[in-house]
């Protein structure tokens, strides 16, 4: 094809299930490069080493809320354009507005369509990139 090789998105996921691991790694393929981790301690570690493309993280990890790490990395201004996701099986209204008040930049609900959540994270990092060089 004509077009120039991409590099690999690094993202970072958060989710307690390593079955949603798989799940994830299977959809996203081979465009993207995922590290999971199964804590949100694990996943500040994480961030304080090096800086993903794109976070994903589950609203409940465990008995941890990913509302407060949404909330952490958005009081962060190390983290200020990183494009964050939530990717849950919460799908009340009430659950989707928490989780916006949070900070997160988009609110996925699975089951999933792996086209569509390629394009949704596609979207974000180049929402992220826009923005940055804008200086928002």
């Amino acid at each position: 094809m004509g077009h120039k090789a991409l590099r690999r998105l690094t993202i970072l996921f958060i989710d307690s299930d390593k079955n949603a691991h798989e799940k994830l790694q299977q959809a996203l393929g081979e465009g993207f490069v995922v590290q999971g981790v199964v804590s949100i301690a694990e996943a500040k570690r994480v961030l304080s080493i090096k800086v993903p493309d794109v976070l994903i993280s589950e609203v409940w990890v465990g008995e941890e809320s990913g509302l407060e790490l949404c909330r952490y990395v958005r009081g962060k201004a190390a983290f200020k354009c990183l494009p964050f996701m939530f990717l849950t099986s919460l799908s009340t209204l009430q659950d989707k507005v928490a989780g916006f008040e949070a900070g997160t930049d988009d609110y996925v609900v699975k089951p999933f369509d792996a086209r569509h959540l390629q394009a949704r994270i596609r979207l974000l990092v180049r929402i992220k990139r826009l923005e940055q060089h804008a200086g928002v």
